[in-house]
């Protein structure tokens, strides 16, 4: 009969997503792996901007910069210098850079590479207004991602249903892991209500007449994550993240549906179904706290039942290490 691994309490599920040590808690530990990051900076402004990401020491070592980078090994720091190179932006030093990488199969977690850009927030370059990267690169420069994350729900005679999709098990990313009813990277350019309405179609065959009728924003969800190896490619890569977060409550006759093959089903699940699940580790760590912050905010996990409450509810929405808004 196969062992059935132990349940795993609120805060626990909180430490498996936002993992990065705090200088309040282990300043010796957190001041020994920060100074181990090389600092991703940017041109502009008379000392430049940043630092804007981490990057760890293998991969500088591996990157193939080729002269188109400033690459410090004294200050550990790494900024993109397109007139070395005769290249009109920063973004075109990235992109290539990037693209080079993937063709000489650098990186692992290039493998998923998306045709997606990233943005990069807070440089201070007059020039350029938009600073972006590939999205399956981010994680290689450790720069803070931006997402929507919503979650759908109704009442039944048994009380509150969240709606919850498995994720398809060919997935890049945590495959055959459960997720939010609707989640997704916020792209550059892209407004959050904007992303969420795309997203809704996409995944779970949600109008865009009734997502902009009926979803309400209800703040964001930020935590400083070390990736493992369920989210593809190398291990111990740097995402630092804030979610903008949804709620919408639908009737009985919505239902979600898989519209593209991201998803392989929806359940229907009372909130105790998915504490159940929640507690197993079936769910992608950050979609974890997104329902923490659902079940915050709709008075289901209180001071009450949870000796851990107030823990929780302040690692919920970590100050994240690089600037989040434009300059």
């Amino acid at each position: 009969m196969a062992m059935i691994s132990r349940l795993k309490s609120f805060l626990e599920l909180v430490n498996d997503c936002d993992n990065f040590p705090y200088y309040e808690v282990d300043p010796e530990e957190h001041i020994k792996l920060v100074s181990s990051y090389f600092k991703l900076h940017l041109e502009g402004g008379e000392k430049g901007s940043g630092p804007h990401g981490y990057l760890p020491e293998w991969v500088v070592a591996a990157m193939p910069w080729y002269g188109r980078w400033i690459v410090d090994y004294t200050e550990k720091r790494v900024t993109p210098a397109p007139m070395a190179w005769k290249m009109t932006s920063q973004v075109d030093v990235i992109r290539d850079t990037l693209l080079r990488a993937k063709e000489l199969k650098k990186f692992k977690v290039l493998e998923g590479w998306r045709n997606e850009l990233y943005p990069i927030l807070g440089h201070k370059s007059e020039t350029e207004k938009n600073i972006s990267m590939e999205r399956s690169a981010s994680p290689l420069f450790g720069i803070n991602t931006y997402g929507v994350h919503m979650t759908v729900y109704t009442y039944t005679e048994k009380g509150m249903k969240i709606w919850v999709p498995r994720r398809a098990k060919t997935k890049q990313t945590y495959g055959g892991m459960l997720d939010n009813t609707v989640a997704g990277g916020l792209a550059t350019g892209e407004r959050p209500l904007q992303c969420l309405v795309r997203e809704a179609g996409e995944e779970a065959s949600l109008s865009e007449q009734l997502v902009r009728s009926n979803a309400k924003a209800c703040g964001t969800v930020s935590y400083f994550h070390i990736r493992d190896h369920r989210a593809g490619g190398e291990a111990g890569l740097l995402q630092p993240e804030c979610q903008h977060v949804y709620d919408m409550e639908v009737g009985p006759t919505i239902k979600p549906k898989p519209n593209d093959k991201e998803v392989d089903v929806f359940y229907l699940w009372t909130v105790d179904d998915v504490k159940r699940h929640l507690a197993m580790g079936e769910f992608k760590p950050n979609c974890a706290l997104v329902l923490m912050d659902f079940f915050v905010r709709h008075g289901i996990l209180t001071a009450e039942n949870e000796a851990n409450y107030i823990e929780i509810v302040s690692r919920l929405h970590r100050k994240l290490p690089f600037p989040t808004r434009s300059s």
